[in-house]
């Protein structure tokens, strides 16, 4: 294995935001996603939606200036952009449903490399709920995931088949880890960038499913 030294959650998360173009609707899961707010880059327009009913939803207010009735799906306190709406839980799932998200940005404890994911429940746990995610990775064009490459015991969170249960189908269009940038194409995995440090055959090392490897490969930007 080489010297590379794994992306934090903000790494993680500014790479996604980098990802995302100028006039979309991007709902944020979780995590992780609810940092990409943090990184878009400058002048580039992104108007972001949470299924509890806000469209136009800001980054995360300094501690004193919390409004503790102003809270994102994950209940973490957030902003609100300038013409930002709230809107009825109904109808916030309408633009789910709709196929209105340009992208949803995802947590994942598991993808496969035709694009199902799992990101509700763990094996022999009896907590968590499947939420809103099913209807959001339906609905959304593109499904961006957030993830570390394993989990704490070196085990791949990229794989041929779901052990855990199953949140969406054939859904996932990029896998944005700690170690890596991956597309879900229809050949399997394609590794497109690996994290400062890291070489494609680390990438691989660390993949449980088939991963091709391009002639270029890119390199994440710190």
């Amino acid at each position: 294995m080489s010297a590379g030294k794994r992306l934090n959650r903000d790494q993680i998360a500014k790479r996604v935001a980098a990802e995302l173009q100028d006039g979309w609707l991007v709902n944020l899961g979780l995590g992780i996603p609810t940092l990409a707010v943090n990184y878009i880059p400058e002048g580039r327009d992104v108007l972001f939606h949470s299924e509890n009913g806000i469209i136009g939803m800001g980054p995360r207010p300094d501690d004193e200036d919390v409004d503790v009735d102003l809270m994102s799906a994950g209940k973490g306190p957030v902003t609100l952009v300038s013409g930002a709406a709230f809107v009825h839980h109904a109808d916030s799932f309408a633009v789910a449903r709709g196929g209105r998200l340009d992208a949803a940005i995802l947590g994942a404890y598991q993808v496969c490399d035709n694009g199902d994911f799992a990101n509700w429940r763990l094996p022999g746990k009896h907590i968590g709920g499947i939420g809103g995610a099913m209807d959001i990775a339906v609905g959304a064009q593109r499904v961006f995931v957030t993830m570390s490459q394993t989990d704490k015991d070196g085990t791949s969170k990229l794989v041929e088949k779901l052990t855990y249960p199953l949140t969406t189908r054939a859904c996932v269009t990029k896998v944005f880890t700690d170690m890596a940038v991956i597309s879900v194409t229809p050949d399997g995995f394609v590794l497109d960038e690996v994290a400062p440090g890291f070489t494609p055959d680390d990438i691989v090392a660390k993949t449980a499913a088939k991963l091709r490897v391009p002639e270029a490969v890119g390199t994440i930007s710190s």
